[in-house]
């Protein structure tokens, strides 16, 4: 799916009153973070004409009538006030100073305005809470920093909150997830406008990519929200963590929880922004990343104790969460690690057969199937741990995007429904070339009840 919206009628609705398509709007606050706050800045305010980059006309607006201190301690003077977001056809708000604070009325007043004469809506990183309490993002996808994303979506039911986007397009009203995801969207603006063209050149001038693809998904912290602790709910999904070893499926979390299954779906998203089929078959990703790590099990036996119904469905989800298959993440992890030491008993023989690429009884091999679609053997990952091709595996943050990304079933969704009805961790879905592209309008998905 392309980023680009091409399919957007709100977005060429006509501006009313004296609002002009190239002014762009950016409403600060006291205690934003200045990164997100400069990054439409520097988009939309520099003048990069010689680079083949169309110019923009910046406003700057306070978005209260307080001094505006950045982090930092830094104070910032904004040239013009609320007033002047009656001339912008694009309004951006880049950060909010507390998911915990109601934004200024005054400051929500002035967006509904805006919104309702046909100006484009902006929200970057917490932004999307501003938007969010002015009522912009009812009945709309959105998304925002993965941490905070649970709390959005509790705070605002009507809101489809979804956490593994880097920026979502719904038309006149777009949000981005956290700090270089800001930039994501600013360019996604700037491509809608004026082209590729335009967008690739004020890329190479930012010196980032013009797209990033993958989402936020391999940057979540999958641990749940503190305010579940004194939810009903915090006990089955203490007894699913202790229990990812066994197979088991959402109706038995219903079950433990004495709700439907129906009841059951709705309350664990308002609560932790996400399905429960999503939730668990991370967290049984995340456990077998850990035994990769500390353990000389096969990607057989790593399968079996995460329960997984086999080691097909371990490897599918593995690398459509990190970017590697199970056996090529364990030679490049343990390539860049000392082999032993006080801390890490030493390797059993076994286990350096597996990582020489021996062959040995049926656990020992390397997967035919790893080797048909690209993947390193582990003897090769073994000979070129230092090179750059295997420290991309894991070398970088888990956030990077990916050399390869498999073809499978979308995480936590079975076939033909976007939150996913069953338990199986073998369910697949939408193609990878849909996993992490941003929602666009006209494809939108509806949580169920």
């Amino acid at each position: 799916m392309s980023q680009d919206s091409t399919t957007a009628p709100e977005a060429a609705r006509k501006l009313s009153g004296r609002r002009r398509r190239e002014i762009v709007a950016v409403l600060l606050f006291s205690g934003g973070p200045i990164f997100e706050s400069s990054i439409p800045l520097s988009v939309f305010g520099i003048d990069r004409q010689d680079a083949g980059v169309p110019r923009y006309r910046l406003l700057v607006c306070a978005g209260e009538d307080v001094p505006l201190r950045t982090t930092g301690g830094l104070e910032l003077t904004a040239p013009y006030g609320l007033e002047a977001l009656s001339r912008a056809g694009t309004v951006v708000v880049p950060a909010w100073r507390s998911i915990t604070q109601p934004p200024p009325a005054a400051a929500l007043d002035a967006l509904r305005r805006a919104h309702e004469e046909g100006a484009r809506i902006v929200g970057l990183c917490t932004g999307a809470f501003v938007l969010a309490a002015a009522g912009l993002l009812d009945g709309r996808p959105a998304t925002t920093h993965w941490m905070y994303a649970p709390t959005l979506a509790k705070r605002y039911p009507s809101v489809h909150v979804d956490p593994r986007e880097l920026f979502v397009d719904d038309g006149d009203v777009l949000t981005s997830a956290g700090t270089a995801a800001g930039i994501d969207l600013c360019l996604h603006i700037v491509r809608t406008d004026h082209g590729a063209d335009a967008a690739g050149a004020l890329a190479r001038r930012l010196v980032v990519p013009p797209r990033r693809s993958g989402g936020q998904e391999r940057y979540l912290d999958r641990s749940l929200p503190e305010e579940i602790g004194a939810d009903p709910l915090a006990e089955v999904v203490a007894w699913a963590l202790e229990h990812l070893h066994e197979q088991f499926d959402v109706e038995t979390l219903a079950a433990r929880a004495y709700m439907s299954r129906r009841t059951f779906d709705r309350r664990f998203r308002s609560l932790t922004g996400s399905a429960p089929l999503q939730w668990l078959i991370t967290q049984r990703v995340l456990q077998a990343q850990r035994l990769l790590e500390t353990s000389d099990y096969s990607v057989d036996e790593v399968a079996g104790r995460c329960g997984f119904r086999s080691p097909v469905a371990l490897r599918g989800h593995f690398r459509r969460q990190l970017g590697s298959s199970p056996a090529a993440y364990r030679a490049a992890y343990r390539a860049r690690r000392p082999q032993s030491g006080p801390d890490r008993p030493e390797r059993s023989e076994r286990a350096e057969r597996v990582e020489r690429g021996e062959r040995g009884d049926r656990f020992d091999r390397p997967d035919p199937v790893e080797h048909r679609s690209g993947e390193p053997s582990l003897m090769g990952m073994r000979r070129t741990a230092m090179a750059p091709a295997a420290h991309a595996v894991t070398g970088a943050p888990l956030g990077s995007p990916p050399p390869h990304v498999g073809h499978g079933g979308h995480l936590g969704h079975a076939p033909g429904h976007g939150g996913g009805h069953g338990m199986n961790p073998n369910d697949s879905g939408k193609s990878d070339t849909d996993l992490y592209a941003p929602r666009l309008p006209g494809q939108r998905e509806r949580p169920v009840g």
